[in-house]
């Protein structure tokens, strides 16, 4: 079985997925220094057209993914504070067996998110 990282998001205050979020991804190294690997946006179904990471890419360690909602609200037309509540959602994760699919999908309103390991 080939590994790979995939995510999607999905705006719980319309019920639906949100598509063109900027989705960051970073390796966490040693003393926590961060190494930028890519951005995509996500498509009208929430989700990045290509996984984040697969085959030779997948490797054992710290990634942190960054998810940009405060954009995708102000585009969305929804009424948020200045600077609003959220603006970017980091969500640190580990890869300890990099053979295997890891699903890391976001949930989200203009006040909170949730994650969990997807499948």
């Amino acid at each position: 079985m080939t590994g790979k990282l995939t995510t999607h998001v999905l705006d719980l205050s319309r019920g639906r997925p949100a598509s063109g979020v900027l989705v960051e991804l970073w390796l966490v190294g040693a003393g926590h220094q961060f190494e930028f690997l890519q951005n995509r946006y996500t498509n009208e179904d929430g989700r990045v057209n290509q996984p984040l990471l697969e085959e030779e890419s997948m490797k054992k360690g710290i990634y942190e993914i960054r998810f940009h909602i405060g954009e995708y609200f102000r585009k969305s037309g929804t009424v948020m504070g200045d600077p609003s509540f959220l603006e970017c959602v980091p969500v640190r994760f580990g890869i300890s067996q990099p053979e295997t699919h890891y699903h890391v999908p976001l949930l989200i309103s203009p006040g909170g998110y949730s994650t969990y390991r997807g499948s």
